[in-house]
């Protein structure tokens, strides 16, 4: 299947191509170029964000002998899903998101917390992104 995309702005035409094994009738074929393109889209934002908003996508190597590699890819995936859900279902997720203003800048406020506190859940976290939080003075640890 080949489909023609003409671009009124800039003058270009974008040629589209899949391959199916569905019969395409003049009925259907417009229904199958924009399944065929959602899923592009799809697929290709899904694989942006991974490797551009924070998940590191294209570092998730592994050094072991075996399935490492498959496994570091099995957890970002999980914790994609994760974030789409609470990007979803979650208020104080999207408010933390909305403070942060961005999702790379949600993930450096997380990691910060996250290093710096004792928390008890992800909810604090959230919750300090939010409506902020009182900063410590450090306290250094010498050898008694």
């Amino acid at each position: 299947m080949v489909y023609e995309e003409h671009n009124t702005k800039t003058g270009k035409t974008q040629h589209f191509s899949w391959v199916t094994d569905f019969l395409i009738t003049e009925e259907n074929a417009y229904i199958l170029m924009r399944g065929g393109r959602a899923r592009w889209k799809i697929e290709n934002e899904t694989f942006n964000t991974l490797k551009n908003h924070g998940y590191h996508f294209e570092h998730n190597f592994g050094l072991g002998k075996e399935h490492l590699s498959e496994v570091f890819v099995m957890l970002m995936m999980l914790a994609f899903l994760i974030d789409q859900i609470q990007q979803l279902c979650s208020p104080l997720f999207q408010a933390a998101w909305q403070r942060a203003g961005s999702k790379q800048e949600l993930w450096d406020e997380q990691r910060h917390l996250f290093h710096s506190f004792e928390l008890d859940s992800m909810a604090m976290i959230y919750t300090a992104i939010v409506n902020g939080f009182k900063r410590q003075n450090l306290v250094i640890i010498y050898d008694e």
